[in-house]
């Protein structure tokens, strides 16, 4: 099947013959550089023992590029025009499951069906690799890329187009206005890199914003030094709730009920950080280090050992 090539005057003429206009609160500016959409597709480096799932089918033009390279491909969109444009797309492309529906289930999980026709897929044939390819929706992005570290399968890689901003918090370093939890929930466990910053004027309609092709390789070696990545998640998100508060004050927010304030003074001390140090001050290796004391000296207090109830669902990074 040939992809058609989403142009603008291609998208403007597929619009107007529907009547349709895009929908800003469904995030759709869509990607009409053609060499860029080559960059995003080869950025994945999909074969055929790839499941690839796509978040934002739009009108189905990337997905017959990721269809003609990839054993399947898992689609979703949330917009009932943009599905009915993509379903006349991808017509003859048999290897395509078409998902209209919200991704999310809500802000910190994904809708189980999504997960669910991905492990079927994986499931079809031996040896079959889970990924990760879109244009992601500027809405949904940081949800999506943060959640699909904590899924069943997780994607041995992510490539997508998301905001410049959120791509530079994703590889901020420490002390710096960009580092925060996001930063090292995922730095954590993947190797990461910008391929790409674009303009504007690559997408229609265009964005006010500018936006970047990030790729996203998970680590094993790396998320193996995890032992709980449940845990490790709820205490960087609560370390950097309160940006500007003293990390103490978070450690003994995080603790409360299962150590005292000396306690978590010691593990200050124990961790040669200052009375004054700040999460935004500790760099990846040392916050796995500080979790890994603060989950220890918990389970020696016989407190059971979940953060949860102490993190504020409003936290907006990771």
């Amino acid at each position: 099947m040939t992809s058609p090539r989403q142009t603008a005057s291609y998208l403007m003429h597929r619009f107007s013959e529907a009547g349709l206009r895009p929908v800003t609160k469904y995030g759709q500016n869509f990607l009409i550089d053609l060499n860029l959409v080559d960059l995003l597709a080869d950025s994945a480096d999909i074969d055929k023992r790839d499941v690839v799932l796509e978040v934002g089918t739009g009108t189905g033009s990337l997905t017959a590029i990721i269809a003609s390279r990839a054993a399947a491909v898992v689609t979703v969109e949330v917009d009932s025009h943009m599905h009915q444009l993509a379903t006349e797309t991808l017509v003859d492309a048999t290897n395509v499951t078409m998902l209209l529906l919200d991704v999310l289930k809500n802000k910190n999980h994904f809708n189980p069906l999504v997960m669910e026709t991905v492990r079927e897929q994986l499931a079809a044939e031996p040896g079959r690799r889970f990924k990760l390819l879109a244009n992601l929706p500027y809405n949904i992005a940081t949800p999506v890329i943060s959640n699909l570290l904590s899924t069943d399968p997780v994607p041995m890689s992510m490539t997508v187009t998301i905001q410049k901003e959120l791509a530079e918090r994703i590889v901020a370093v420490p002390s710096t206005k960009d580092y925060s939890a996001l930063s090292v929930w995922m730095q954590s466990q993947c190797d990461i890199q910008i391929v790409r910053i674009m303009p504007p004027t690559v997408f229609w309609p265009r964005p006010n914003v500018e936006s970047a092709i990030i790729h996203v390789a998970l680590n094993e070696d790396k998320r193996r030094r995890i032992p709980d990545l449940d845990y490790f998640h709820t205490f960087v998100r609560s370390m950097f709730f309160h940006r500007r508060k003293f990390l103490r004050s978070e450690l003994i927010g995080f603790c409360k009920g299962q150590l005292d304030k000396p306690g978590v003074d010691a593990i200050m001390q124990q961790m040669n950080l200052r009375p004054d140090a700040r999460a935004e001050q500790l760099d990846v290796e040392t916050m796995l280090a500080l979790c890994a004391v603060v989950r220890q000296n918990v389970a020696e207090s016989g407190e059971p050992t979940s953060g949860e109830s102490r993190v504020e669902s409003g936290e907006p990074d990771a």
